[in-house]
């Protein structure tokens, strides 16, 4: 008689002791999935660049008013961020142009519209004088940027081809 009245209560207790030690396990498991959400989240995004060089294409005429150009092939997960009118505070994104110096965008102004086309403009942080704009149209980009008293272009060639031009601003034609 004895033992088929603890029958009923050890059941329980061990009943109570799986429900507790489930929910433990459950709440640790909860902190730790947050935990390791936080630190990721913690980490800063890493610096993309808008664009690298791109493969040798088809010779283009080239024109008086052209110093130097190449070939460049846009980065889209770049072009995305520079799209996105809502992104505040834009990750770090970088532009790299002839003599391998890296500018980061400081993006002031992005218009987005619905036909995934976006006009961005900003300043260049570490240059003195430095400004760029930029015609994004899905994947494809024109832009101009200013540095100092140099001028660079982006052009789209064909086919989501583009390149990067430096300029002579005494010799340009006007528009």
């Amino acid at each position: 008689m004895g033992s088929a009245g603890q029958q009923p209560l050890m059941t329980f207790a061990l009943h109570s002791l799986n429900r507790s030690m489930l929910r433990r396990l459950l709440f640790a498991g909860l902190l730790a999935g947050l935990s390791s959400h936080t630190v990721w989240a913690d980490e800063p995004p890493l610096p993309s660049s808008v664009w690298q060089s791109g493969p040798d294409q088809a010779p283009v005429p080239r024109k008086p008013w052209v110093l130097r150009d190449r070939p460049i092939a846009l980065n889209a997960q770049s072009l995305q961020t520079l799209k996105d009118a809502a992104a505040r505070p834009h990750p770090p994104v970088f532009i790299e142009l002839f003599d391998g110096t890296r500018y980061e965008l400081d993006i002031s102004s992005t218009i987005s519209r619905i036909n995934d086309s976006a006009a961005v403009r900003g300043l260049l942080k570490n240059a003195s004088h430095g400004d760029f704009t930029f015609f994004i149209n899905g994947s494809v980009m024109a832009g101009t940027i200013h540095v100092g008293d140099r001028l660079f272009t982006i052009e789209h060639v064909s086919n989501g081809h583009h390149r990067l031009l430096e300029l002579n601003p005494a010799i340009l034609p006007p528009d």
